[in-house]
């Protein structure tokens, strides 16, 4: 280890209480984006922190939550520039929570609250590398770096783009790492590079003016058939996605992805003990189930209809509704999604079912041998003494796309404080120390050595 990456280390762990802290205090701030629950405050709030850390920062507003920017010059003319988000998922179930979401607790070496592996713990400790890079270098820093922190991340993100577009000179870099990242369950850094895109949409019919008794489902039409019916339509047994030209433009994995597929462990067992699944999708199994976030998808999340409460009702519905989502590989384009589901319903008579559309990120991906992504695995290998794992592509979606090419293809990885088990958007919540302390460490390298690419 070289005295400057000891100092970095030292320094770090001379301070992690008090970061932990900081991190606690951030995470009692609520700032539930899906209710619009404390956002503006904790907007003001992270204002503040980015500025405590020695970033001049401005607040753009909105027409939802507000945008922190914090910028800081470096040594060198390159700029590394920080995604990150201030809003958190709802918390309930309340009742499955061990302490309160926003009462953060220290409890067997790890922080739980609401935020604390989803986004907040990790926006405090790319602060403390900050802090910690400086400290090593007497007061400055070896490259620019700016802080762009949302509040609207858990919602889609549907206002980031257009601030990206409004404030390109503000956001030019050389290199972006995102929110998210972390360990595998072997102790291994995982570096993701990409991220699929979404369309989200609500498709809905009513064939009633009020809902009816069931003793008339021999001549009314049931709303809740008429939408399973359209359901079915999209998509066979076999998961192939029937509507026509769905998979136009669609790219497969280039030879590299594959190797970097086929490198990653598999973690059958483990998803089998943690969901109780009994068969994979396709009956997959083993490297099968690493190379099928390649393909996109078509998943109902969420169906609405007639009386579910406890006991019987004999009512025959006037309205169903189905929330749905896409997610879309490289090469795919969630509006000419839109547009083909819309055409497809029409055609294949389900011009009755209405589609509303909830949100869109389009796909992204980083060139796995970007220097950059060198830079983020050689980092990596050094802090956890292990090589890092290369995900070409994961199944979620995340807003790189406002970001890589409105600023030249510019380069993303995801380098974090998380662990498989963090119960992100889940009761319990929490992110252990040595994670928060080694994420901290690896952005501190990531700094130290990005000068000089």
């Amino acid at each position: 280890m070289r005295p400057i990456e000891r100092r970095i280390d030292g320094y770090l762990s001379e301070n992690l209480e008090r970061y932990i802290e900081e991190t606690a205090h951030l995470c009692a701030q609520p700032s539930i984006s899906a209710r619009a629950e404390g956002v503006a405050e904790c907007a003001h709030l992270v204002a503040q922190m980015l500025e405590a850390h020695g970033l001049a920062v401005q607040l753009f507003p909105t027409p939802g939550a507000p945008i922190v920017y914090g910028h800081a010059e470096g040594a060198s003319p390159r700029t590394l520039l920080f995604y990150n988000h201030y809003d958190v998922q709802p918390p309930e179930p309340l009742e499955l929570w061990t302490s309160p979401p926003f009462e953060p607790t220290v409890r067997d070496g790890a922080l739980y609250a609401r935020g604390a592996a989803d986004d907040k713990g990790e926006l405090v400790a790319r602060l403390a590398a900050l802090d910690a890079v400086r400290a090593a270098h007497r007061g400055t820093l070896p490259c620019s770096v700016t802080f762009v922190v949302e509040g609207e991340e858990e919602i889609g993100s549907p206002h980031i783009a257009s601030f990206v577009q409004e404030h390109l000179s503000l956001l030019r870099a050389e290199g972006a790492i995102w929110e998210g990242g972390g360990i595998d369950p072997e102790g291994r850094p995982v570096l993701t590079l990409g991220v699929r895109g979404i369309l989200s949409v609500e498709l809905s019919v009513q064939t009633l003016a009020r809902d009816a008794h069931s003793g008339a489902a021999h001549r009314l039409p049931n709303a809740a058939w008429r939408l399973i019916w359209a359901l079915a339509s999209l998509k066979g047994p076999d998961e192939r996605i029937q509507i026509p030209g769905f998979y136009e433009g669609a790219l497969p994995p280039s030879p590299l992805d594959e190797q970097l597929l086929d490198a990653l462990p598999v973690y059958e067992e483990l998803e089998r003990q943690i969901y109780g699944v009994r068969e994979f999708v396709r009956g997959m199994r083993g490297k099968e189930l690493n190379r099928a976030v390649f393909e996109p998808t078509c998943n109902i999340a969420g169906l609405s209809a007639g009386y579910q409460g406890p006991g019987m009702k004999t009512v025959l519905p006037a309205r169903a509704s189905a929330k749905v989502d896409f997610r879309l590989v490289p090469g795919q384009d969630p509006e000419d999604i839109l547009g083909k589901l819309r055409a497809y319903l029409q055609q294949a008579g389900f011009g009755d079912v209405s589609v509303e559309r909830l949100g869109a990120m389009w796909p992204a991906k980083t060139a796995a041998d970007a220097p950059f992504v060198a830079l983020a695995a050689r980092s990596g290998a050094e802090v956890y003494g292990r090589p890092a794992l290369l995900v070409p592509l994961e199944g979620g979606s995340t807003p790189i796309y406002a970001f890589a090419g409105p600023l030249h293809e510019l380069p993303v990885v995801f380098a974090g404080v998380g662990y498989w088990d963090n119960r992100a958007h889940a009761p319990d919540e929490h992110v252990r120390l040595q994670d928060w302390l080694n994420g901290a460490r690896h952005i501190a390298r990531i700094l130290e050595g990005f000068a000089a690419l």
